[in-house]
C-alpha cells in the first residue's frame, strides 16, 4: 500500500515536471567539472561540464590555502569530533573560529558572540525555534529560505508572512501584534531571486515596534560589504537587536554555519537549541579551514576576487538584456539582482526543464528551479556566478542561451 501510494505521487510529480535528479561530480567544485548522470538519466559516462550551479561565489572551494588548512586541521585534530559540542566534541578549532566570527560581527552587533553549527539549515531551525518558544510572534518574508520557514513551523509560534519586500504590510502586522516578543525573520540576499532585503528599513521597524531582526546572510557573507563581512557591513548597520546567521560553505568555500548575537541569545541557544545540542559537532578540521578562509577573504586577494565576481555579473546581465530584447517571444525575464545569483525566469516548469536540458547538450550545467522552491508560474534557471568564472566562460553561456532562444523562435515560427 505504501509503495503504491508513493509511486502514484512520484508519477504525478513527473507529470508536472517536478522530478528532482542528482548528478555526481567527480572533480572539485569549480566552473569546469567532470560530471556523471545526466538530466533524467540514472547513469551515463562522465563528461566535462561548464557549471553555473554552485554557491562557491569567490571560487575558494578548491583554493590551495583552504586545502592545506583542512589537511593541517585533520593532522592536528583528527577526522571527526566524536561527540556533540556539549559532551566532548567542542575543540580548540571550534572555539577559535567562534571568536574570529564574533570579531567579524562586533562592529555591527555590540558584544557579539558566535556559535558554530554543522549547516545553515540547522542554524536557522535552531535559532527560530529556540527564540520563538518564548511567547513570540514571527514575521517573515514569503520568499524566505525553507529553513527559516521550517524553524517557524516547528516552533508552533504565531507565524505571519508578508509579500516579498512589502514592508508596509510588515509594519501593519507589527503594529497590531501584542505578544511580548516579536521576531522579524528575513533572508538578506534571497536565494532564488538574488535581490536584497531592505535591512535598514527593517531594522528601523524593529526598533520602532520593540522587535528583533533575524538576518539570514547565507548568500551575502564573504561577498558583500567591506572585506566581505556581509550584508550588515554592506548597509553599515549596528544594533543590539540584530541576530545574524551566516553560512560557511558558500562564499567561504568550506562548511558549516554560525549565529552571531548578543551573549544572552547565544547562551540561550547553547542551553535550548535542539539541533545544536543533539548532534555531533562538525569535524574540527573544517573549522580550521574556515579560519584560513576568513583571513583570505579579508585580504587583498579576497577584494580582487569580489571585484572579478562583480565584473562577471555586469557582463552576464548586459548580455542577457540584449538576448531577451532580441527574442521577446521566449518570454524570459531577468530578475532584478546585482548579486552572484542571476535568475532567468522562464515561467512554465516544462519550459524551464527544456531550456536546462538544451544547455546540457552544449556542456553547460545550469539548474532549473521549480515549485515549491519558487512560486508557481515562476520556474527559472538559477544562474550562479563565481570569481573563478572567466569572461570566456560567461560568453559561452550567453552563446548557449542565444542558440536555445533561436531554436525556440524557429520552432514557434513554423
Amino acid at each position: 500500500m505504501l509503495l503504491d501510494h508513493l509511486n502514484r505521487q512520484l508519477r504525478e510529480r513527473a507529470a508536472q515536471s517536478l522530478t528532482r535528479t542528482r548528478r555526481t561530480a567527480e572533480t572539485p567544485c569549480a566552473p569546469q567539472q567532470r560530471v556523471a548522470a545526466g538530466l533524467g538519466v540514472e547513469s551515463q559516462s562522465a563528461r566535462d561540464m561548464l557549471a553555473f550551479a554552485s554557491n562557491d561565489y569567490l571560487g575558494l572551494a578548491q583554493h590551495p590555502v583552504l586545502i592545506d588548512a583542512l589537511a593541517e586541521g585533520a593532522r592536528r585534530y583528527g577526522a571527526g569530533s566524536g561527540a556533540s559540542h556539549l559532551v566532548s566534541g567542542h575543540s580548540r578549532a571550534h572555539a577559535q573560529l567562534e571568536a574570529e566570527l564574533a570579531s567579524w560581527l562586533a562592529p555591527h552587533i555590540p558584544q557579539a558572540q558566535a556559535l558554530y553549527f554543522c549547516t545553515g539549515y540547522m542554524a536557522n531551525v535552531a535559532l527560530v525555534q529556540a527564540l520563538s518558544a518564548q511567547s513570540a510572534t514571527i514575521f517573515a518574508d514569503k520568499l524566505n529560505h525553507a529553513s527559516l520557514v521550517d524553524g517557524a513551523l516547528l516552533s508552533k509560534a504565531p507565524f505571519q508572512r508578508y509579500a516579498h519586500r512589502n514592508l508596509a504590510v510588515l509594519e501593519r502586522q507589527l503594529a497590531a501584534c501584542d505578544t511580548p516578543i516579536k521576531l522579524i525573520v528575513t533572508d538578506a540576499v534571497f536565494s532564488m531571486d538574488g535581490d536584497l532585503a531592505d535591512l535598514p528599513a527593517m531594522l528601523a521597524l524593529a526598533e520602532q515596534y520593540d522587535a528583533w531582526l533575524v538576518v539570514d546572510d547565507a548568500h551575502g557573507f564573504g561577498v558583500l560589504g567591506a572585506q566581505g563581512r556581509g550584508s550588515l557591513a554592506h548597509f553599515g548597520l549596528r544594533s543590539e537587536r540584530l541576530i545574524y546567521m551566516g553560512t560557511l560553505g558558500k562564499a567561504v568555500g568550506a562548511g558549516g554555519a554560525f549565529v552571531a548575537a548578543h551573549p544572552t541569545i547565544v547562551e540561550w541557544l547553547v542551553q535550548t537549541a535542539r539541533p545544536y545540542i543533539y548532534t555531533t559537532a562538525a569535524p574540527p578540521a573544517i573549522a580550521h579551514a574556515v579560519s584560513a578562509s576568513l583571513a583570505l577573504i579579508a585580504s587583498a586577494e579576497g577584494e580582487q576576487r569580489r571585484a572579478q565576481l562583480q565584473q562577471r555579473v555586469v557582463q552576464l546581465r548586459t548580455g542577457l538584456a540584449v538576448l531577451i530584447a532580441a527574442y521577446p517571444a521566449a518570454g524570459w525575464q531577468l530578475a532584478d539582482s546585482a548579486t552572484a545569483i542571476q535568475p532567468l525566469v522562464v515561467g512554465d516548469n516544462a519550459a524551464a526543464m527544456a531550456l536546462s536540458a538544451a544547455l546540457d547538450t552544449q556542456g553547460l550545467w545550469v539548474p532549473a528551479i521549480r515549485p515549491p522552491t519558487v512560486p508557481v508560474g515562476t520556474a527559472r534557471l538559477r544562474i550562479t556566478l563565481s570569481a573563478a568564472h572567466s569572461a570566456a566562460d560567461v560568453q559561452r553561456l550567453l552563446d548557449g542561451l542565444a542558440l536555445a532562444a533561436k531554436d525556440l523562435y524557429d520552432r514557434t515560427s513554423d
